[in-house]
Parts: C-alpha cells; structure tokens; sequence
C-alpha cells in the first residue's frame, strides 16, 4: 500500500490576514488543521504566517492581541486568507482594498473567511463568483454586491477564490484543502485526531466542492471500522451490518474517499499502530495483536511501506 501523502508535495504558504475584532476561534480552525496535518504526516506540509496591512499588532474580539510576522505588502505564497470578523465594513478603506488588490498578484489563491467576502467583494475579487459569507450578514452582501452570486452555504471553491461563512465551516473547508491536496488518509487522520463529525456522524452537503457529502452509510462503516482494530471485520460483514452489499459499499467509499474500504480500514489499523510505536512501550508483536495484525512481521512490512520506516527505526528516530 502506498502512502497517500504526496511525498513530493511542496509546502504550501498560507497567510492569515488579520484585522481587529477577528474571530479566534476561526483562526483556530484554520490553523489548527494545518498544524495537525504537519504532525500527523510527521514532516513540513504547510506553512502560515499572520499578517495585517501595516505589521501592527491585531486584537480579537475576545482580547487576544496577535503579533504579526509582516506586512502584507511584503508577502507572497499559495493562499491569502482575509480574516475580518466583527465591524467589518469600517476595514473597507481604499488602503485596505488597495492591499487587497495587490495581493491578488502575489497570491493564485484569495480567500474571504466569516466576513472576508465582504472585503473581496468591496475590492472587486469576486465579481461574477459565487461567494457566501456568514449567513447573519448574507442579506446585506447580496444587496451591496449584485454582481456577485451570493449563496447560503458553508463554504464555496470557485476557481481561485475561496470563501467560508464562519468558524465552525473553516475547519470543514481546511478539511476539504487537507484531503484535496494529501489525500483521503490524511484528512481522515486528522479528523479523528479532532473528533470530527466526518468520522463520527453522517455531514450534510456544505459546499460547492466536488467532494460529494459523506453519506451516512459510509460515516457508519468508518465507525464500525475504528470500533474494530483489533479484531477486524470483513468488509463483507461491515457491508452486512449496514445492510448493504459489498460492491455498493465499494463504490460509496470509492466515491466520497477516494480509496476502497480495504485501504481505508489497513490505513485506520496502521495509524493505531503508530500511535502505539510512538506513545507507548509495547512490544511490536503486542502492538501487532492490538492494530489487528496476527504476525508482527506482516504488520511490520506494510507499517513501512506506509510510513517509510520500521516501528523499531520510527520509535529509536533512526
């Protein structure tokens, strides 16, 4: 089994352009992800830095005073995000959206988190694009921005911009970015690592992504997975539990994870070992008995083909 990290993906630069009154919670969400995706895959695949307009301190709503790493202006990478919260409209200045516009040519991507819509839109960046933003304020954006295609979701992808309605829908579009760019594995790794809806119940359609809604069927046959590692179950019998057949289960997780039910499940069992190799003192046959494996060395062939490294080279960092 191949790893689905892309080994050869470079990292990414991901700026967060903060103003005051920004929420930290959506920083959090949009951070934290990154963060995790770094430790998980247990090498560099983002990177982020907090910007503002003049490399002046920025204030959340809540109090919490962030030191910037620079000046917009002096920034270039993969992604700017705007990130306005509370009283948006008075950063809608000529210098914001001046700084705005420049930016659009150091960064492929532009991107308006909670109300950044609102400071893209003012700047001309989304004319002709769909675009939400939080949904309190949708009303007065599709009335102050008619050439914009305003829509009731939780986040859109519209070629290189990227728009999202609030916190919680950050975290779900960094999710989205996450299995986009390193694959299914990983985004599954991390949401587990987050207690995710994703892994645990049933998500709704949120976006206009082409990832398709993760249905309930396959959220259940992910449960029934990560109930079982030590002793798994046959893909038939997880089919049989969730009352479907084999092949229409196959194809559901094809479809909305990109690998096949066997993939996934050795990937959730190899992950458990990891965990173990890393964070515990068991033995690696025990470690084996544990991750669903009945022979360490079988367990050990595919833990390096995953992770490029034996549990006993990962555990000594050799």
């Amino acid at each position: 089994m191949q790893s689905w990290v892309k080994d050869n993906a470079a990292v990414q630069q991901i700026d967060l352009l903060l103003f005051d009154d920004f929420s930290g919670h959506c920083l959090a969400n949009t951070v934290e992800p990154m963060r995790a995706a770094n430790t998980l895959a247990r090498r560099p695949l983002y990177a982020w830095r907090f910007v503002t307009l003049d490399g002046a301190s920025a204030t959340s709503s809540a109090g919490m005073e962030v030191r910037p790493d620079a000046r917009l202006a002096d920034c270039r990478g993969e992604m700017l995000i705007a990130l306005p919260s509370y009283r948006y409209r008075r950063f809608g200045t000529q210098a914001v959206l001046r700084g705005l516009r420049a930016a659009a040519g150091r960064y492929p991507i532009m991107a308006g988190f909670d109300a950044g819509a609102w400071l893209l839109a003012a700047a001309g960046l989304l004319e002709g694009r769909q675009a939400t933003i939080h949904w309190e304020e949708l009303p007065g954006f599709a009335e102050d921005f008619p050439q914009v295609q305003a829509q009731r979701l939780r986040h859109i992808q519209d070629g290189d911009r990227v728009t999202c309605s609030g916190a919680m829908a950050a975290f779900d579009l960094m999710m989205d970015l996450i299995g986009q760019h390193h694959g299914p594995a990983l985004r599954l790794e991390v949401a587990a690592l987050f207690m995710s809806p994703e892994v645990t119940e049933a998500p709704i359609q949120t976006s206009t992504s082409q990832t398709p809604a993760r249905s309930r069927s396959v959220a259940r046959a992910l449960s029934l997975m990560q109930d079982h590692i030590e002793a798994p179950l046959t893909i038939q019998e997880i089919a049989r539990r969730l009352g479907r057949n084999r092949k229409d289960l196959e194809q559901r997780m094809k479809a909305q994870l990109g690998a096949t039910p066997q993939a996934i499940y050795r990937r959730l069992r190899l992950i458990q070992a990891r965990k173990l190799v890393l964070e515990t003192d068991l033995s690696i046959s025990e470690v084996a008995l544990r991750s669903g494996y009945d022979n360490p060395s079988a367990m050990t062939r595919a833990y390096r083909q995953e992770f490029g490294a034996t549990p006993r080279q990962m555990r000594s960092g050799t």
